[in-house]
């Protein structure tokens, strides 16, 4: 049996009047597993309101970067029913996530993973590139290096954020790092050269 007020759903919509996509079903071992979509980032504040309100306990935040989605694949006949060639294809549109915010590769996607009871909701806010979302940090203090993570990692912004300082990258390496391709030693400060590699390797060697 869900742990989740049976009014969830219509609480929710009333705190988001962009308007909301929500589901929710058990999972085998009987939580139940709740998503929120938002039409608007701006609702995010009003939403998470609610739910402290309520006595949820935010697990973690998640930001990610869609890549855009796979066309379908479409029937390479290059003659009409007539036998004469087809127009040239119209140039399709960015599809676009719920509330509008284009799928173009450079939207980011924030997932808001809260503890209701022992079950399980996620929020979910499309940000465009250069948009911004408010600071969970205020309401929820486990937020903060969550949203500051985000902030080095992505070009995202987080207003109103108490202490948006660097959590891991040093003020030297620029921000966004994540929308780069950077090898993962060098974003840790561990790079290696094959050099010294090297000489591990001869050194073992000479010790055996």
């Amino acid at each position: 049996m869900s742990r989740l007020p049976q009014d969830l759903e219509a609480r929710l919509t009333a705190a988001a009047p962009a308007g909301v996509e929500y589901s929710a079903e058990p999972d085998q071992y009987g939580v139940t597993v709740a998503w929120l979509g938002l039409a608007s980032a701006a609702d995010l504040s009003p939403v998470a309101t609610l739910l402290k309100d309520m006595g949820a306990r935010l697990s973690m935040i998640t930001c990610t970067q869609p890549s855009v989605p796979e066309e379908e694949e479409e029937d390479e006949d290059e003659d009409n029913e007539d036998g004469e060639e087809k127009a040239e294809a119209e140039p399709k549109e960015t599809p676009k996530a719920f509330g509008g915010t284009p799928l173009d590769g450079t939207s980011y996607e924030i997932d808001y993973h809260f503890d209701i009871a022992g079950d399980a909701l996620t929020i979910i806010a499309y940000v465009p590139q250069g948009g911004s979302i408010a600071s969970l940090t205020p309401l929820f203090r486990n937020a903060d290096w969550h949203e500051r993570e985000m902030m080095e990692l992505y070009a995202v912004k987080v207003t109103d954020h108490p202490d948006p300082r660097r959590l891991f990258l040093d003020a030297s390496v620029d921000g966004a790092v994540l929308e780069r391709l950077i090898p993962f030693s060098t974003l840790v400060n561990a790079a290696s050269t094959k050099g010294l590699w090297e000489r591990l390797i001869a050194g073992k060697k000479g010790a055996a």
